[in-house]
């Protein structure tokens, strides 16, 4: 069953490597972004991709957040999570590559828990990407409910999930 505005954000147990500003190209041991603690009493947005590197998320999704995060942080968000069924070393590596430093949490669910919690998955096996992937979505989360969803018609297109969406969403 996919979630839907109004329900409460499943609670799942993310892992992430944080960015270090001493040292950006450390890979620091991975941290655990447990989403019912760490959502709680805050406004959070959380993007769904694919698959990390990819064509449409690596050009027309995640950039728009990296350029955008100072307006989407200036609307109340208190964190941006971006996750992927890719591991969290794949995420944090994507992350760098993208230029994302500290403004957004580079999330690995390989193991696919949110995706089975949350409903918001698809099949790749056809394009060799996995038969269990998280789809391409937007969700804002405020205090642990679910305040607005999007979810791609088309996961390889960006048209409602982007930065835009989300600040006019706010």
């Amino acid at each position: 069953m996919t979630i839907k505005v109004g329900d409460e954000f499943p609670q799942v147990q993310l892992k992430y490597i944080p960015f270090n500003k001493e040292n950006p190209d450390a890979c620091t041991s991975p941290q655990v972004l447990d989403t019912k603690k760490d959502f709680a009493g805050k406004k959070v947005a959380v993007i769904g991709v694919p698959g990390a590197f990819s064509p449409t998320c690596s050009v027309q999704h995640l950039p728009a957040y990296v350029s955008k995060i100072n307006e989407i942080k200036a609307k109340g968000v208190d964190l941006v999570v971006c996750v992927s069924g890719n591991d969290f070393f794949v995420m944090s590596a994507w992350g760098k590559d993208e230029g994302v430093k500290d403004g957004i949490i580079m999330a690995g669910d390989a193991n696919g828990e949110l995706g089975r919690a949350t409903g918001l998955t698809l099949d790749l096996s056809k394009m060799a990407m996995g038969s269990v992937r998280l789809t391409r979505f937007l969700v804002i989360v405020d205090n642990g409910k679910v305040t607005h969803l999007s979810v791609e018609p088309d996961p390889t297109d960006v048209t409602v999930t982007g930065a835009d969406n989300l600040l006019a969403a706010l």
